[in-house]
């Protein structure tokens, strides 16, 4: 695996930082992750504009053009494959970049419910602190489900740990909906790429509504767009209509 830190591409097994950077002591920094096609980059321009928010969130000093270089300087060394690359900046000033394998994602996933408030002071900032979203998707490994599904103690449907939400409801005929930005869930790239391919419709989503819903979908950078089969059990019925030619629902 390759590895790149403060513009230097090296081998990811021999790569450093110091351990008294508040990135690793706090999970103090940001992150984007970036897919590669073919060894390419996909939408990085909208990557790195939502590193660079998220840097200004956290009041994080970030070298934006260091880090496009970074990117495009670990794509050039990478075999011409598909994978992804990884971007963090820390609060130590570390630029960390890493080649990644893609996670293999299976065509449909079951998801269960988990409780989770988001922090309103970090809404639309991605951090490196994402211990509360990595133990969301093992409570639901402990249920016996592939992923975690975000919903409020007051049960509004958030997002998926590392994933964005669309559903098809009785109430919505002919359109996917998704929870809004409003609701604190993160502007995914993907997100705004289903959003104007489909013309589905930003609303807030109970769980009552959730469990009613004929069809669902994840969709993120590195699984792209995955059917839901199941959500705490309960069966989608649709979830066998996924339009393999398009990656989308039929309406």
């Amino acid at each position: 695996m390759l590895a790149i830190v403060d513009g230097t591409v090296q081998d990811a097994e021999t790569a450093r930082i110091p351990i008294t950077d508040e990135g690793l002591l706090r999970g103090d920094g940001v992150f984007e992750v970036i897919r590669l096609y073919a060894g390419r980059l996909f939408a990085l321009d909208e990557h790195l504009e939502r590193m660079v928010r998220s840097a200004g969130n956290l009041r994080l000093p970030l070298d934006a053009g260091a880090v496009r270089a970074d990117a495009l300087a670990l794509a050039a060394a990478a075999p011409p494959a598909d994978a992804q690359v990884r971007l963090l900046v820390t609060r130590g000033g570390v630029r960390i970049g890493l080649l990644e394998p893609l996670k293999s994602h299976t065509e449909t996933v079951s998801l269960a419910t988990v409780t989770y408030a988001p922090p309103r002071i970090m809404d639309q900032t991605k951090s490196l602190s994402y211990a509360g979203n990595m133990l969301a998707t093992r409570v639901a490994h402990e249920r016996g489900a592939d992923e975690a599904l975000l919903v409020t103690p007051h049960g509004r449907v958030l997002e998926g740990p590392t994933s964005t939400i669309f559903v098809a409801l009785d109430a919505e005929p002919g359109h996917l909906v998704t929870p809004p930005l409003d609701d604190h869930v993160l502007d995914s790239i993907t997100r705004r790429r289903v959003l104007a391919l489909t013309g589905a419709r930003e609303r807030p989503v109970t769980l009552d509504e959730l469990r009613g819903a004929r069809e669902a979908c994840l969709a993120s950078t590195t699984r792209e767009v995955q059917a839901v089969a199941t959500i705490d059990g309960h069966a989608l019925p649709a979830a066998q209509s996924l339009d393999r030619s398009t990656g989308f629902f039929s309406p």
